[in-house]
């Protein structure tokens, strides 16, 4: 089927409202913290590269691509050098990525200066990987950003080829501190310590101060978990409405449409399945037996399903604390990408927040993503920990030659030393710098007793931190920075 010129253009018009001197769509004011990265590469990259901007459908990437064209704008870069394109669009996917450029440049001559290619969900452009491979190679004269939601723009054909060829910046959902600035809501404003390690210098009152100010942020955090992080349903007033939009991104748009456009899955049902079965066991070893056997499945599908979940930034996979067979031999354990994914996928409103096992699954899996999807590209290896008569650390953080446990413990009474079995074990067996255990209470918060350190002169020092505070400043220490302060 032949797309004509004219088409392609009327399309790209739409798209393009400053080529006829209109700004962008109406934007929001806010920004995610990957803006800046995403900015300083497209004004002044540090290397011939492309930029990928990954993550899954409805956490901001085009906004966040929007965003750049109008600060483009605003440093005075020609309108006629900026494209944006959307490939998921039916005239363009059947078009193709020449024949859009072509377009282009025939409705809008160049000027001077670079170009800038902006082009969404591109995994739907034919033999993408070749096609970024060549522009970085051959065309100097062009930066180009592209995003995609579902990860052939990972492992895919001509990727091994294009390795180097693009920057990655990670998309994950909203942080808990973008939430409350998505909200605009006033809430006291709290001290932003520059690491997790300067609160061991914090003295007993200033645990008390801080706990008091931070009153205001529980109940929204509770909110956060069950709205999750994905802009849209942030701002939806109705729980119930927000949940079913949410639901419909994930059933209808990913496991329907994305896995069989861009994956070739045919037992689309087998996998919403599998998916719901991790909806219930989240947080959890991942038991293939059990799953196999309840899902009637044989073993590589289901492997394969957990794969292409993964792929589609719907699920974290946690590996177990060591190297090689240690590895090989253990179980995964298995998160949402937010905790707002499994309510919304079994429509349950607000009933997670009188479940107090559900509420804390959900902020474990809340800590865990603003842990370990805020650190892409640190360089630290995340893990869990398991003793042999099964006590358990929930996450490690190897950064370097440091250890660092968290260990989330989300109930009404207060952490001791009976709570915190497995962090002991670990303690006596690996050297552990710092240990964090993530607590309920807001006056939970301050320094614990050590735990015995085998081989140490002192025991390890553990702190309780409140979930909404950690968040909060891990979220905001992203905003800041760019990647996560907290471990320095």
């Amino acid at each position: 089927m032949k797309v004509t010129e004219a088409e392609i253009g009327a399309v790209l018009a739409q798209f393009n409202p400053w080529w006829h001197g209109e700004p962008p769509a109406e934007l929001p004011a806010w920004r995610r913290a990957a803006f800046g990265e995403l900015l300083g590469w497209l004004r002044s990259p540090p290397a011939p590269r492309a930029v990928l901007l990954s993550g899954a459908r409805q956490v901001g990437k085009t906004t966040l691509l929007l965003q750049a064209v109008q600060a483009l704008l605003q440093d005075g870069v020609p309108a006629a050098n900026i494209l944006y394109a959307t490939f998921d669009h039916p005239i363009l996917k059947l078009a193709g990525v020449e024949a859009t450029l072509q377009a282009w440049r025939e409705r809008e001559p160049r000027a001077d200066g670079p170009e800038i290619l902006l082009l969404d969900e591109a995994q739907f452009i034919r033999d993408w990987g070749t096609w970024i491979k060549h522009q970085v190679d051959f065309r100097r004269d062009r930066r180009i950003a592209f995003t995609g939601s579902a990860m052939p723009l990972q492992a895919g054909e001509g990727v091994e080829s294009g390795v180097g060829r693009w920057h990655t910046i990670r998309l994950t959902t909203l942080s808990f501190h973008e939430y409350l600035q998505i909200k605009r809501l006033a809430l006291p404003e709290l001290p932003m310590p520059p690491s997790l390690q300067s609160l061991f210098d914090w003295d007993a009152a200033e645990f008390r101060r801080i706990g008091q100010r931070a009153a205001p942020y529980v109940g929204h955090f509770h909110e956060y978990l069950v709205r999750g992080g994905f802009p849209q349903t942030a701002l939806i007033d109705s729980v119930t409405q927000a949940q079913r939009l949410l639901r419909e991104d994930i059933i209808d748009k990913v496991l329907k449409r994305d896995m069989t456009a861009l994956f070739g899955v045919r037992r689309v049902l087998d996998l919403e399945h599998t998916f719901l079965y991790l909806c219930l066991h989240d947080g959890g070893l991942l038991d293939m037996t059990d799953l196999c056997n309840n899902l009637q499945v044989k073993r590589p599908t289901a492997q394969h399903f957990i794969e292409l979940l993964q792929a589609t930034h719907l699920i974290h996979r946690l590996p177990p604390f060591g190297y090689g067979k240690d590895v090989l031999r253990g179980r995964f354990k298995v998160y949402l990408a937010d905790p707002a994914i499994a309510p919304a996928v079994m429509l349950r409103g607000k009933a997670m927040l009188e479940d107090p096992a559900a509420l804390g699954v959900a902020t474990e899996t809340a800590v865990l993503n603003h842990l370990v999807g805020r650190q892409h590209g640190q360089g630290i290896r995340f893990s869990y920990w398991r003793g042999r008569r099964d006590p358990e650390v929930d996450l490690l953080a190897q950064a370097g030659h440091e250890l660092l446990a968290f260990e989330v413990k989300y109930r009404a009474r207060h952490t001791g030393a009976r709570e915190l079995r497995g962090l002991r074990e670990l303690c006596q067996s690996r050297p552990v710098a710092r240990a964090y255990v993530v607590t309920k209470a807001l006056d939970d918060f301050g320094p614990a007793e050590g735990v015995p350190a085998a081989g140490a002169d002192r025991p390890t020092p553990v702190m309780r931190v409140p979930a909404p505070l950690l968040c909060l400043w891990l979220g905001a220490a992203e905003a800041l920075a760019g990647d996560g302060p907290l471990f320095a």
